[in-house]
C-alpha cells in the first residue's frame, strides 16, 4: 500500500490463542464470544500484524511478533500455529528479507510484540534476527521490562532484548520521538505506563497503529478493555481521545492482534463507533 511517498505493508506473523476472558476483561462472555468465538479451552484466535514501512532511506519494522524460541509445551499453551517464518512473510509480502531491515521498533517488550527480535543461534544463544538493524524502544519501557510487576512479569522474556542491549544494538528513546520524517512513536498509557503507538502522517493522511491499546476490531467500543491492562481507566481515557479523532479524520488504523481484519477505518453512526474496510 502506498502511503504518500512511503510504502506500507502489514506483515502477519502467525496465529496464536489467548484466553478470551482475559482479552475482554469485564465484558461478559455472552457478548465477547459473539465477536470472537472461543475454543474448548476458552481461547480466541489472534494474530500479530507487524508493520513494514519503506521510507526510502530506511526500511522499518514495527514489532516482531511472537518469535520461534518456544518449547512444544508453550506452543501448545498459546496455540501457536506457524505456517511460515516472519522472514518468509517479509520476503513474500514486502519483497525484502530480514537483512534488509534497518530499523526495528518495539511498541513495548511483551513477548508477542518483541519475540521475533532475536532468534536462536547454532549454539542456542539468542542473537539479532535482523542483523543490520538498529532496535528502538522507549527507555521507560526498557526499565519496566527489566523490573516488571508481579502482574505482568510473565509477559517479559529477557532473551528478546538483553542480547541486543549487550551488543549495542538497542537504542533507548524518549516517550515521544520521530523515527523518520512523518513517523512518530507516542506513548499512551493503559496497557502499561510505557507502551507506544505508531503514527505515520504522509500526503495529508494518517496511519495509526494502536498496538495493545485497541488490539482487535472487537475492542473498539470504549468499555471493551483487556483484563491484561495494568491501568484500564487510562486505557479508557486514551480510547475516548483517539478513536473519535480517528473517525473524524479518516485515519487508516492497524489492529495488531486481529486475525481477520488488521486494517480498517473507524466510522461513527448512531453514536457508536465501528470499523469498516480501509481504502
Amino acid at each position: 500500500m502506498q502511503f504518500g511517498d512511503y510504502r506500507v505493508e502489514v506483515i502477519p506473523d502467525c496465529e496464536f490463542r489467548l484466553d478470551g476472558g482475559a482479552m475482554f476483561g469485564v465484558v461478559p462472555r455472552n457478548l465477547w464470544s459473539k465477536a470472537c468465538p472461543p475454543d474448548e479451552q476458552n481461547r480466541i484466535r489472534m494474530n500479530m500484524n507487524c508493520l513494514f514501512i519503506d521510507a526510502g532511506s530506511e526500511r522499518i519494522l514495527v514489532d516482531t511478533g511472537i518469535g520461534d524460541k518456544w518449547s512444544e509445551k508453550h506452543r501448545a499453551m498459546y496455540g501457536i500455529d506457524r505456517r511460515r517464518t516472519l522472514d518468509e512473510s517479509l520476503r513474500t509480502i514486502a519483497g525484502v528479507g530480514s537483512e534488509d531491515i534497518s530499523i526495528v521498533i518495539n511498541t513495548h517488550l511483551h513477548f508477542d510484540h518483541a519475540g521475533g527480535n532475536t532468534i536462536s543461534s547454532g549454539s542456542g544463544a539468542a542473537v539479532a534476527a535482523f542483523p543490520n538493524a538498529r532496535y528502538f524502544v522507549s527507555q521507560a519501557e526498557y526499565e519496566h521490562a527489566e523490573s516488571p510487576s508481579e502482574r505482568d512479569r510473565a509477559s517479559y522474556l529477557p532473551e528478546n532484548w538483553r542480547p541486543l542491549k549487550e551488543d549495542g544494538r538497542l537504542e533507548l528513546k524518549e516517550a515521544e520521538y520521530e523515527v523518520v520524517p512523518g513517523l512518530r512513536m507516542e506513548t499512551h498509557a493503559g496497557h502499561n505506563r510505557s507502551m507506544q503507538c505508531a503514527r505515520l502522517e504522509r500526503g495529508g493522511k494518517t496511519f495509526f497503529g494502536f498496538a495493545d491499546l485497541v488490539p482487535m476490531t472487537a475492542h473498539v467500543p470504549f468499555a471493551w478493555i483487556m483484563g491484561f491492562d495494568l491501568y484500564p481507566v487510562e486505557t479508557l481515557e486514551a480510547k475516548k481521545k483517539l478513536l473519535p479523532q480517528a473517525a473524524s479524520e479518516g485515519w487508516t488504523c492497524l489492529f495488531y492482534h486481529d486475525p481477520d481484519q488488521p486494517l480498517g477505518k473507524i466510522v461513527e453512526a448512531d453514536g457508536k463507533l465501528r470499523v469498516v474496510g480501509a481504502d
